[in-house]
């Protein structure tokens, strides 16, 4: 999945305590007498700023709960930690949190925000102002302009909703990702799927990819046009925003949510969450969300208004489940 400057550090609260607690139990967090936060390892000798005991501190100051870090070292360790009830939350990648929760029953409680704010962006077509095509029907045969080929707004998204609504078919093994191209092929004229570092590579290429008439639709994010044309030094390729429009938006790619084990209580869940979220209303918690947390703000939100759309679209894509869960180290065991 595309991903800026997010949350490079997996965030975990682990359970910790004497015995073993039954998976059908509700896990109350003043019960179990510390909260971990899980982190992935990162050298913060150069910079303390980053240090992520500066969250346990705030975490352990909200919540009056012995708070430590605990590290882990990839989502699918984050997975097993939820699982099994030895975690009580992390934050996720998008696709690690789409798998835990539709494989595990996680849920989500909050998630980070991207720089203007929202904990998601849109996901459109785009096409030129003069071009025929009206709807989505009418891009068969037409040729595409994607940011790559295993991206989120570029082509999970685009295919996942073509495919759901029945203007694509999969080409292939559906539990295969090499099927992805045969469909692609299939049903576009000639797509341009670049690799990174190549012309019409990313959001801007796609975008760039209309604009010089290389493709008559680019998949990208509903932002990117001000992104890379709307500021002074825009390229010589850009045209006026007039001279282009977009089809409805197709669906929302997520930010990271923190997702929390399906055994974790409501007061337990609403602790957490007011945690995290008073982060967003004092300097101190600024510094952390910017320098630990790499984002402005959190956000409350829930599984469906957070993931729903992503979900829908990601489940008709040919082999993205077994793709995902291999990019993300999570076991099926």
């Amino acid at each position: 999945m595309q991903k800026t400057t997010l949350l490079a550090p997996i965030l975990l609260a682990t359970l910790a305590f004497a015995g073993c607690h039954g998976a059908e139990d509700d896990i109350n967090l003043a019960d179990t007498g510390v909260i971990k936060l899980a982190f992935l390892p990162k050298d913060t000798d150069q910079d303390p700023e980053k240090d992520p005991q500066r969250l346990a501190a705030w975490i352990e100051e909200q919540t009056g709960i012995k708070t430590e870090i605990y590290p882990i070292d990839s989502d699918g360790a984050a997975i097993e930690a939820l699982r099994f009830d030895r975690a009580h939350a992390a934050f996720f990648d998008g696709a690690a949190a789409w798998i835990g929760w539709k494989s595990y029953g996680l849920e989500a409680i909050a998630a980070d925000q991207k720089g203007d704010g929202r904990t998601y962006y849109n996901a459109q077509a785009w096409i030129r102002a003069d071009s025929p095509i009206q709807d989505f029907a009418d891009l068969k045969g037409t040729d595409s302009c994607h940011t790559g080929l295993l991206k989120s707004a570029g082509m999970f998204m685009p295919m996942g909703y073509l495919i759901k609504e029945g203007h694509a078919e999969v080409v292939g093994d559906p539990d295969d990702i090499n099927s992805l191209v045969g469909t692609v092929d299939a049903f576009f004229g000639t797509p341009t799927i670049p690799e990174k570092g190549q012309e019409f590579a990313g959001y801007d290429g796609a975008l760039k990819c209309i604009s010089v008439g290389h493709g008559d639709v680019a998949f990208i994010r509903d932002s990117t046009w001000d992104d890379y044309c709307g500021k002074t030094d825009a390229p010589d390729w850009c045209l006026d925003k007039s001279a282009y429009r977009q089809l409805p938006a197709f669906g929302q790619v997520p930010s990271h949510p923190v997702m929390v084990s399906p055994h974790l209580d409501a007061t337990s869940r609403d602790l957490l969450r007011g945690a995290l979220l008073a982060l967003n209303d004092s300097p101190e918690g600024q510094s952390i969300l910017e320098e630990v947390l790499e984002t402005p703000g959190i956000t409350g939100v829930t599984t469906e208004e957070h993931l729903g759309t992503w979900s829908e679209n990601l489940e008709h894509v040919p082999g993205v489940k077994a793709h995902f869960m291999a990019k993300h180290k999570i076991s099926t065991a």
